[in-house]
């Protein structure tokens, strides 16, 4: 008689209970965090370029802030993890973490800044549909992640 994994069948998003509340509780929470984390370096970005005024072209910006953004989410992803392990082994689980969420995340924050103003500018309007869209976005992802393979993106 064969082993049988069970997250082997329901590697396919078309094969998971897409239903499972506590599933999408936990998804959301772990969206919630990415989120923070990449934000405080998405919109410091351009914050910075908004209010220095250096002219740089809108999508150089955007893709700097992406990185920034990446890079401040692993940054409390390890900070968080350092809680409960050691650094060294903090810092490689966030950077094992799903890149494909955030920057999925962060490419659908910068999406909507540059849609809603026209380019790289934040103001109090587009901050909370920058938040929904980059919530949003990751987040059938990050469920699939959990309730598939068993992963959170963070």
């Amino acid at each position: 008689m064969s082993e049988t994994k069970i997250n082997d069948a329901s590697k396919s998003p078309l094969a998971i209970s897409w239903t499972c509340r506590h599933t999408w509780r936990t998804a959301s929470y772990n969206t919630m965090w990415c989120l923070i984390g990449c934000s405080i370096g998405d919109m410091g970005t351009i914050l910075f370029f908004q209010l220095s005024g250096i002219a740089w072209p809108t999508m150089a910006i955007m893709a700097l802030a992406i990185v920034n953004g990446l890079a401040t989410s692993i940054a409390l992803e390890t900070f968080i993890l350092a809680r409960q392990m050691a650094l060294k082994l903090a810092f490689r689980t966030a950077i094992g973490m799903s890149l494909i969420s955030m920057i999925a995340m962060e490419v659908a924050m910068n999406s909507v800044d540059v849609a809603v103003t026209g380019g790289a500018k934040l103001t109090l309007s587009v901050v909370p549909l920058m938040w929904i869209a980059g919530f949003l976005a990751p987040l059938p992802y990050n469920y699939w992640r959990l309730k598939a393979l068993g992963k959170a993106c963070h």
